[in-house]
């Protein structure tokens, strides 16, 4: 579907955002990126909220409207089931599922106290105890999907669902000086370098508008 849509709310702040784009990508879903401006109360208010539950990112596709991340993830992988998005092997289709959806709704202080900034760099960021556990978490999510299913995804040879939803937490750790031990540096590392993430970082970096609540030195 060439006429297939993406509406955004910002590639530098959003991480939901980010997330629709590289489903979209990881899909091979042909689709324009549309961002609505920062000026647009709504929009502003989703962004300060920083909650999985937004209207944006919300995906056109014909008739077709989706929004939630989890809801566009699992539209496009049965529209698009070549892309295979999804471990094929159950164990690993399972446990694919269920840390996109613990990505998902939780981890709830690392968004609070870590919000996405792709362009920002807090070289020495103190990270209070509640971060400091949501990154606990995640790094052991990361290391034992590369133990188990041998990397370089978490899911082995090819990027899935929980790549994407995770993808954003790179950019956090960039941002905001997270120190990691391997392997979760070296995924952390990888997920930067993807093609995808890294067109996404570029074009956050020329995005003109700031959200001054958002600059803070905190």
């Amino acid at each position: 579907m060439s006429g297939a849509r993406l509406l955004i709310s910002s590639r530098n702040y959003s991480s939901w955002s980010l997330r629709g784009f590289l489903l979209c990508r990881l899909s091979g879903l042909p689709f324009t990126v549309i961002t609505a401006s920062h000026e647009e109360p709504a929009v502003k208010a989703e962004l300060l909220q920083r909650s999985p539950t937004i209207r944006l990112p919300t995906l056109l596709m014909g008739d077709i409207t989706v929004w939630d991340t989890l809801a566009i993830a699992e539209h496009l992988n049965e529209t698009h089931p070549k892309a295979r998005m999804l471990p094929e092997e159950p164990a690993a289709r399972a446990h694919c599922r269920s840390i996109s959806g613990e990505m998902h709704s939780g981890f709830a202080a690392l968004r609070s106290s870590l919000p996405l900034n792709v362009r920002a760099r807090r070289a020495g960021f103190n990270l209070w105890s509640g971060p400091r556990a949501d990154i606990a978490l995640i790094q052991q999510i990361w290391e034992g999907c590369l133990e188990r299913w041998g990397g370089p995804w978490l899911f082995g040879a090819r990027p899935s669902i929980a790549d994407a939803m995770y993808a954003p937490v790179a950019s956090r750790f960039l941002t905001y000086d997270v120190k990691l031990a391997p392997p979760a540096a070296g995924y952390r590392d990888h997920i930067l370098a993807w093609p995808d993430m890294a067109e996404w970082m570029a074009e956050a970096e020329r995005e003109p508008e700031a959200i001054e609540e958002l600059e803070v030195e905190f």
